[in-house]
């Protein structure tokens, strides 16, 4: 099956055989992936290096980098034909906390009164030496019936200094924004946590989670004319991956087990300060004519916490993938430790992961070549290219559309090392 998208402003790496997607135009969608304040030949752009010698002239750094990516934010759209008013998702990766609200002020500036849906979380390190912000944006085309309406939320708030909507409606698409256990001032919420001095009497991550659950995801959905079984596609950040099993365990309570395509990534910060858990989740309103199809079969079921794959509409979405088969790690990830630089164990998982992602996209009625997004949490970033390669021959050279970030290690599995996080077009 050929591919059915559009790549827009592809860029091969100067200097590399690197080929990458920064924007995907698949029907009615753009997908803006891995958006970095980068010259792509020597790391970031002069503009936000600011003047040789003078680092406190000018506006502060990571304001000038905001600014970089919002206006390449804007540029990719138009070539797409879209704009910011029809935007639906944003997701931002930062390795320093510094970073968060000079980019606030920057999205402020680009994007006005609207700013969707959003989720940030504190990784590790980027793909570029100095950046300290990387963001992928969802957008819709104007006219397609999919443009954005706030859903009135007034118990689901964002903080006053994101300014981001908590939740939108895209046709038959709910997009809410990324949950902490949070109350509307913005200071945590007692029913959250653990009473202060007790040593029992509940367990942090599960009531962290139930409370997302119960006083975030409820009642969002509800407003939007969804619920909890409409749920298509959620990505769960842990501060402790050890909470992975407590967790899942209130999830699917809740959820249903593997009724959501599901990724659990561990995080090393977030914005609030005894948060140990971040959610955002996609959903499809209950009343209207899109339906949910659950794929879980046709891969190994130890791959992903989530059911392997959810259809909905013309999107695929994946669970967070990992090399493993029935019996635990592949058997590549092993051979090849005693190479560590020459990169088989990594090439291993990831030939491994695409051919998996293949299968699933057979079953949700599409194929590989139609991939949009791909995010990959890496727990070693020098791992990147060996990985790369792997879709680079997948997709026969095409450009990837790829966002690379490296996540505390270990993974929920230890010995894998990448967890990856990728949507597909699925036309009718």
């Amino acid at each position: 099956m050929a591919a059915q998208i559009q790549t827009i402003r592809a860029m091969r790496i100067p200097g590399t055989d690197i080929h990458h997607a920064p924007a995907v135009k698949a029907g009615p969608w753009v997908f803006l992936n891995g958006i970095e304040a980068l010259d792509y030949a020597s790391g970031l752009h002069p503009d936000v290096v600011g003047k040789p010698g003078m680092p406190h002239h000018g506006l502060p750094r990571n304001r000038r980098e905001g600014d970089f990516i919002c206006a390449r934010f804007k540029e990719l759209l138009a070539a797409a034909g879209t704009d910011f008013a029809n935007t639906v998702r944003l997701d931002q990766y930062y390795p320093t906390w510094k970073a968060v609200d000079p980019y606030h002020l920057a999205r402020h500036a680009a994007f006005g009164s609207y700013i969707p849906p959003s989720t940030s979380v504190i990784m590790p390190s980027l793909l570029a030496s100095g950046a300290d912000i990387t963001a992928s944006v969802l957008a819709v085309m104007p006219g397609s019936g999919l443009e954005p309406k706030r859903v009135p939320t007034p118990t689901v708030t964002s903080p006053v200094w994101s300014g981001f909507v908590p939740a939108v409606r895209a046709g038959d698409f709910v997009f809410v924004a990324g949950q902490m256990a949070r109350g509307a001032d913005g200071n945590p919420d007692p029913r959250a946590h653990v009473a202060a001095h007790s040593r029992w009497g509940g367990y942090e991550i599960r009531r962290q989670t139930e409370y997302l659950i119960q006083q975030k995801f409820v009642p969002a959905l509800q407003a939007a004319g969804s619920s909890l079984a409409n749920a298509v596609k959620a990505q769960i950040y842990l501060r402790h991956v050890e909470d992975t099993a407590h967790c899942l365990d209130v999830w699917n309570a809740h959820f249903g087990t593997r009724q959501c395509a599901l990724s659990v990534v561990p995080t090393a910060d977030f914005g609030l300060v005894p948060g140990n858990i971040e959610i955002n989740l996609v959903a499809l309103t209950d009343a209207g004519k899109t339906s949910k199809q659950v794929i879980d079969e046709g891969i190994a079921a130890e791959m992903s916490f989530g059911a392997a794959a959810v259809r909905a509409g013309d999107l695929l979405f994946c669970s967070g993938l990992m090399a493993l088969d029935a019996g635990g790690p592949i058997a590549a990830i092993a051979k090849g430790a005693g190479l560590p630089h020459f990169g088989a164990a990594a090439r291993g998982q990831m030939e491994y992961i695409v051919r998996a992602l293949e299968t699933l996209c057979r079953a949700g009625g599409t194929s590989l070549d139609n991939v949009v997004r791909i995010h990959q949490f890496h727990t070693d970033l020098a791992q990147f290219y060996p990985m790369h390669r792997a879709w680079q021959e997948a997709l026969g050279g095409a450009p990837v559309p790829f966002t690379a970030v490296q996540v505390p290690a270990p993974l929920p599995v230890p010995a894998c090392s990448v967890i990856v996080d990728p949507w597909v077009y699925a036309p009718n």
